[in-house]
């Protein structure tokens, strides 16, 4: 990290310690989806949140689409809002269950239900199928809405990088084929625009933890082809997308430090240029995933920030 040092939030040094500089490329799949990498901390609250696991069908003869479904414990019956949640890992790793020490957390935080979408992954499933994924598993949560007691008129989507981008393209995907409708989009640091792999180097962005030459092997992964040429389709990069009007209102955040910075600021932009109700954030000193921080100052912030949005559209 030499030359960006200086602008890093010093309470995140040890984080970068736990996560050394690496670029990713297929060798390393099986390291990034071994169980347990990130560090999320352990499950503290077994006993107040409730977990089952269930399957949609998948669309045109894809295969089930395996969901985890949370809600607070002791409140059968009682009809509750609800997030999507589509987890991050560069559209080649990740998976629901590493993410419930979170879903938890988040799941009686915000008295409300998750349920998170184990969609397949890329290179060996590209552009559609993930999206086509997470697109029956919100299909399937609207149909059995009444039966899992879930307003549905308040279940909104949320993801991290990829699965940011997955939840900004699929809330595009929702919007255009119109069969139902969602709350809210959450975007965290999301993965939109494949063109970062062909824009002019950014001077300070994207030095750490996830960086430009692990962001083509992702997009290349996912699209099946090079990312920044022609035709990509705006379901698979939703930057691509012309028109942004009538999606539902958005919260982006990210730090100053991503990658992502310029793309995510310019798809902020564009909303609020379309007239969808956005809110944005960005964080000083902080690189891709800084918000798995436990202490430091800017992680809590960002946070406390996602958090006090949600409560309001979950529950306002």
């Amino acid at each position: 990290m030499t030359g960006t040092r200086h602008l890093v939030d010093p309470e995140l040094f040890d984080l970068l310690d736990l996560w050394p500089a690496v670029t990713l490329d297929a060798s390393l799949l099986p390291l990034i989806r071994a169980p347990g990498r990130l560090p999320l901390g352990e499950i503290v609250n077994p006993e107040r949140v409730e977990k089952r696991e269930a399957t949609a069908p998948g669309r045109d003869g894809a295969p089930d689409v395996p969901l985890l479904l949370y809600r607070p414990a002791g409140r059968a019956g009682e009809v509750l809002p609800c997030i999507y949640h589509i987890h991050g890992g560069g559209y080649v790793g990740g998976a629901a269950a590493g993410m419930e020490p979170v879903h938890r957390l988040m799941v009686e935080a915000l008295g409300c239900a998750l349920v998170s979408v184990d969609y397949r992954l890329a290179p060996e499933t590209p552009f559609p199928g993930p999206l086509e994924d997470c697109y029956a598993g919100l299909a399937w949560l609207h149909a059995h809405a009444d039966d899992l007691a879930i307003d549905a008129a308040r279940i909104g989507i949320r993801g991290e990088s990829a699965g940011g981008g997955l939840a900004a393209a699929l809330a595009l995907l929702v919007r255009d084929r119109d069969e139902f409708a969602i709350a809210f989009q959450q975007l965290i640091y999301p993965m939109l625009d494949d063109r970062t792999c062909t824009a002019q180097d950014h001077p300070h962005a994207g030095k750490l933890i996830w960086n430009a030459e692990s962001n083509r092997f992702g997009w290349r992964s996912y699209l099946g082809a090079e990312p920044g040429g022609e035709g990509i389709s705006p379901y698979a990069a939703a930057a691509r997308a012309e028109d942004l009007t009538g999606l539902p209102p958005a919260f982006l955040s990210t730090g100053a430090l991503d990658l992502f910075i310029d793309e995510d600021l310019a798809y902020a932009g564009r909303l609020i240029r379309a007239g969808v109700p956005t809110e944005l954030h960005v964080y000083p000193g902080a690189f891709h995933g800084f918000n798995v921080h436990k202490t430091a100052g800017v992680s809590l912030r960002s946070n406390r920030d996602a958090e006090d949005w949600l409560k309001r559209y979950l529950h306002g």
